[in-house]
């Protein structure tokens, strides 16, 4: 008869695991700087607009005196390590153990890697002024809306949420104002203005400059319509 594990001790051994990864994470991001975390697809090919635009928006946060963040796989996370690292910045990976998909990229200038989704989650929140979410599938989805419902509920500290793409970000949007608030009140009105729909990456950095240059003097976020550009 094979025995069977014990399921206690190992959860306990999971536990020192789980510490080990955030105690690397604090480790090495403390003195980071002022820093934006990116998402978007991993799939997205060198070739595609939504990779340069990517690029390009992370070199202008480079250029900006922010480091960049990235799930530090292919596609769109390439993309913003690619724009960081050659513009002089810091560009960090925060790399996920996963079956598929998940190559780190070469652009990282520091890369940490994880097992646990949520020790990551933590580090991408933590050390991050504002969140730019390019067009991605359900990876992306689940960052853009984990950090709307941690400043909804007053769980984090409120900062820019930036979405770059009219095309791909439209009709989510429209879903939710017309479903989500005005058919069935499940969000407030107020809980539109958490995040902002661009198509420039300048019109992104300015938003996430105009919040930490404000930050100091006005407090928390400023109110949506203050930082339009």
């Amino acid at each position: 008869m094979t025995s069977m594990i014990d399921s206690p001790v190992q959860d306990l051994w999971r536990v020192f695991r789980i510490m080990a990864e955030f105690v690397e994470g604090f480790q090495e991001l403390a003195d980071v700087g002022p820093a934006v975390s990116i998402f978007g697809s991993a799939r997205v090919k060198p070739d595609h607009q939504h990779y340069e635009l990517a690029e390009e928006t992370s070199k202008q946060l480079a250029n900006a005196g922010f480091a960049v963040i990235t799930g530090g796989g292919g596609g769109i996370m390439e993309a913003a390590n690619k724009g960081a690292n050659k513009a002089g910045g810091k560009s960090i990976g925060l790399n996920m153990e996963l079956p598929i998909e998940q190559i780190p990229n070469k652009f990282q200038n520091l890369s940490l890697h994880f097992r646990y989704f949520f020790c990551r989650k933590m580090m991408f929140l933590k050390y991050a002024h504002g969140f730019i979410v390019f067009p991605g599938g359900f990876g992306t989805m689940d960052e853009l809306f984990e950090s709307l419902t941690l400043i909804q509920t007053l769980k984090q500290v409120s900062f820019p949420v930036v979405l770059i793409g009219t095309d791909y970000w439209e009709g989510l949007i429209k879903w939710i104002k017309e479903k989500m608030l005005a058919e069935h009140n499940y969000i407030l009105s107020q809980d539109i203005d958490v995040f902002d729909l661009v198509d420039k990456p300048e019109d992104a950095v300015k938003i996430i400059t105009d919040f930490r240059d404000a930050k100091g003097t006005a407090g928390l976020r400023m109110p949506s319509e203050m930082r339009k550009p």
